[in-house]
């Protein structure tokens, strides 16, 4: 009986403690962080510390990016060694701002629609106009403009480089 009379004591107690010392706390207040908006992030390939918020299509154009462009237009990936440094020439990184900050979305648009020999560029650049569709090329330009070392400003115009052919 005694035994049954401190296990009933110490869990009143315990369930006092909690009811109690819920009392005093204050309520959890959620802020309206801004990264709470965002469909994905990207860490800065730069600063490990920097996260960039993506929107929606930026997040696309992550996965799309992730799936056919990142053997060649990163150093390292999440899947493993990039195949980069075997290229020549070596193909810009995709945060490479001061490369692709200069090229036109157009531009962009065509050398990934047609690949580098429809632009008169490196042919190992391959074409992904069957592959990927004009919102889902636009995705990827979005997700380079975002991640874009320097940052890309959106007000700077680019001259054309070249037409396609």
């Amino acid at each position: 009986m005694r035994k049954v009379f401190y296990v009933t004591s110490v869990a009143l107690c315990l369930l006092l403690l909690l009811t109690v010392g819920g009392c005093k706390k204050s309520p959890v207040v959620l802020s309206a962080d801004a990264s709470a908006s965002a469909y994905d992030n990207e860490p800065d390939w730069n600063d490990s510390q920097k996260i960039i918020r993506l929107g929606y299509q930026e997040a696309q154009g992550k996965r799309i990016f992730y799936q056919y462009c990142v053997w060649c237009h990163a150093d390292a990936t999440p899947a493993g060694p990039s195949n980069r440094s075997n290229l020549t020439p070596v193909p810009p990184l995709l945060n490479d701002g001061e490369k692709l900050n200069g090229e036109t979305n157009e531009f962009l648009l065509s050398i990934i629609t047609l690949g580098g020999s429809g632009v008169n560029r490196s042919p190992m650049m391959p074409p992904y106009g069957k592959t990927l569709t004009p919102d889902q090329i636009r995705a990827v330009i979005a997700f380079t403009r975002s991640v874009a070392q320097p940052p890309y400003l959106k007000t700077a115009s680019a001259a054309p480089q070249v037409a396609a052919k």
